[in-house]
C-alpha cells in the first residue's frame, strides 16, 4: 500500500521541487496542477512548472471534481502528485456563487469549510486504498502577517484547518524551508 505525503511550506521554499524529487523513480506518475493561467504572469508560471516535471508523467489539469476524474482513468500509477491544494481551495471558493468579497459571511465561510473538509476527506480515502505514494503539496500561509481583509482572514483560518486534516491524516509531513526539507511526521522523523 502507498503513503500519503503531504509537502508544506511558504512560497519559493521548495516544495514542487522537492516533491517531484520525491516521485522521480516511481513511474507513471500523475501530476494533478490545480492552477488556472487567468493572467500572462500565471501562463509563466504553469509554463515553469511544466518544463520541470518529467516528461513522461501524466498531467491531469484539475480542480474541482477530481475524484470523479481519478475514477475514470482506471490507471495504476506509482505516484500521484497533487500540486497544489491551497491553491485548488481558491479556485473552489471563487466558484461560489454565494461568495461575497465585500463583507464576512459567517454562514458561508462554515458551510465553505464543511464542503472543502468533506473534499479532502473524499480525496484521502481514495488515495489511502492505492498501491503508491501520493505528495500533496500546500502552502503554509498562516506565518506571515494577519490579513488585511476579512476574506484573506476567513481563506487563511480555512487553509489552515485543511492542512492540519491532511497533516494528521498523512504518513509523512515535510515543513520545507529555503529549499530545504524539515520531516515533521513519519519514520524516522
Amino acid at each position: 500500500m502507498g503513503k500519503i505525503v503531504l509537502v508544506t511550506g511558504g512560497a519559493r521554499s521548495g516544495k514542487s521541487t522537492f516533491a517531484e524529487a520525491y516521485l522521480k523513480d516511481k513511474d507513471p506518475v500523475l501530476y494533478i496542477a490545480t492552477a488556472i493561467a487567468y493572467d500572462e504572469e500565471m501562463q509563466w508560471r504553469i509554463l515553469h512548472h511544466q518544463k520541470s516535471r518529467s516528461r513522461q508523467w501524466e498531467t491531469l489539469e484539475a480542480f474541482a471534481n477530481i475524484l470523479e476524474k481519478l475514477e475514470k482513468k482506471k490507471t495504476a500509477y506509482g505516484g500521484i502528485l497533487l500540486d497544489c491544494i491551497t491553491v485548488m481551495l481558491t479556485n473552489l471558493l471563487f466558484l461560489r456563487e454565494d461568495l461575497q468579497e465585500d463583507r464576512y459571511d459567517a454562514p458561508f465561510w462554515t458551510t465553505f469549510e464543511e464542503d472543502m473538509r468533506k473534499e479532502l476527506k473524499q480525496l484521502l480515502e481514495y488515495f489511502q486504498g492505492l498501491p503508491g505514494d501520493t505528495v500533496l503539496v500546500t502552502n503554509e500561509i498562516g506565518g506571515g502577517l494577519v490579513p488585511e481583509t476579512p476574506i484573506s482572514r476567513a481563506f487563511r483560518d480555512v487553509a489552515g484547518r485543511m492542512n492540519q486534516l491532511l497533516a494528521k491524516e498523512a504518513d509523512e509531513v515535510y515543513l520545507m524551508v529555503s529549499g530545504l526539507p524539515l520531516k515533521l511526521k513519519g519514520a524516522s522523523s
